[in-house]
């Protein structure tokens, strides 16, 4: 009898052990994946929601690539509080529906403590009162909507809004073209056009006379009778607020109707040299920077983003650069990743980046100049810097 108990304590024994074994092994695993439960993760993860396919991938990827070279940045140069970043970033498609899922999925699944995002007007006001009521602080390089901060003291955006772009854009028709007439073509689907042609519109009223005030669909592909119905007015300049796509088709067919007109575009055009570049020659548009500018934060950037991705950066790149860099500002004034010291260290920005220097007014939009391109010869050329009125 007593020779089989001592056996039973030394079987209870051995799977003490194991079992002991097993827990410091489930330990340092959990350690590894982000922290042990009740730990601080050890990555610092930012969300990213752009069109990443479809036609205007372009700009969806360009915030994408930007923000993952910040992030190696940061990283090589140990990262924020010793921890590594990590971008996370989904496919909207230009969709707001998209954009709607890829916000839960970076909240519920990947649980990031920010979001560096979206990039389209649309689809960030399709996640503004999601985000409002989970207090997510929001960084928006790109989405110049003026709804997109208004009352909503969590989200911010590095690019000036539709307003100011508009504004300015009418300031420089009259100021420095001289045009006493304009006529304004944009989408009437897509906010961010529609921003920029209300705002170009109200401001050149002030200045000058609006000769057309015309609206197309995101569908629509022949432009030629509106175009010929501007012609008629003779405008000096013809506002034309969309991205490349859309502008591109438009811009071809002002050359194959002979049109003797001056088009002045918004920051969606950035890039238009890269497949239209004959029917953009000698056009205007407003923008973030200047690649030509020579102050070695900017080219240090182009040369860094050029080496990683062989292509050019545009100015969405740029924006979602400063913006990562913003970020993790933020957070290490925060000293945690806790949303409301984050959203109340955002607020405090003060610094310079390669779009310039970046501080927030109340209601978290920067105030800035900027810059209008011409393309002269495939080539960006700073004609001037505005401010709006």
């Amino acid at each position: 009898m007593y020779q089989q108990n001592k056996g039973d304590n030394k079987l209870k024994a051995k799977k003490l052990t194991l079992l002991l074994t097993l827990m410091v092994l489930l330990a340092t695993v959990l350690s590894g994946c982000g922290g042990a439960a009740g730990g601080e993760p050890d990555t610092i993860k930012l969300g990213v929601i752009g069109p990443l396919t479809g036609d205007y991938s372009m700009y969806g990827t360009a915030v994408a690539n930007a923000a993952q070279l910040a992030a190696d940045e940061i990283n090589a140069a140990g990262g924020i509080d010793g921890k590594q970043v990590e971008i996370i970033a989904y496919d909207s498609k230009g969709d707001k529906t998209e954009a709607v899922n890829a916000y839960n999925r970076l909240r519920d699944q990947d649980k990031i403590v920010a979001l560096i995002g979206g990039t389209f007007s649309g689809t960030t006001l399709s996640i503004k009162e999601i985000a409002k009521a989970d207090n997510m602080p929001v960084l928006t390089p790109t989405a110049t909507n003026g709804e997109v901060t208004l009352d909503a003291a969590n989200i911010f955006r590095a690019c000036y809004t539709d307003p100011y772009q508009g504004s300015t854009a009418a300031v420089f028709a009259a100021e420095e073209l001289k045009a006493t007439k304009a006529a304004v073509l944009y989408n009437i689907e897509d906010p961010y056009s529609e921003g920029l042609a209300v705002a170009f519109d109200e401001q050149f009223s002030t200045i000058g006379t609006v000769t057309n005030y015309e609206g197309y669909t995101k569908n629509d592909a022949d432009f030629r009778a509106i175009l010929t119905k501007i012609a008629a007015e003779e405008p000096d300049v013809l506002f034309l607020p969309d991205y490349i796509a859309k502008v591109g088709v438009i811009l071809s067919q002002v050359e194959e109707l002979g049109l003797n007109v001056v088009a002045i575009g918004g920051d969606g055009w950035d890039g238009i040299e890269g497949d239209y570049a004959e029917v953009a020659e000698g056009h205007y548009f407003a923008n973030h920077y200047a690649k030509t500018d020579e102050s070695a934060i900017v080219q240090d950037f182009i040369s860094a983003y050029e080496a990683k991705f062989e292509s050019s950066p545009n100015a969405l790149a740029a924006l979602a650069y400063d913006s990562t860099f913003i970020m993790k500002s933020a957070i290490e004034a925060a000293g945690s990743t806790e949303a409301e010291a984050i959203i109340t260290a955002l607020a405090a920005t003060d610094m310079s980046g390669v779009t310039g220097h970046v501080t927030f007014d109340e209601n978290g939009d920067p105030i800035k100049s900027i810059s209008i391109i011409q393309v002269v010869s495939g080539e960006h050329v700073l004609a001037a810097k505005v401010s709006g009125k």
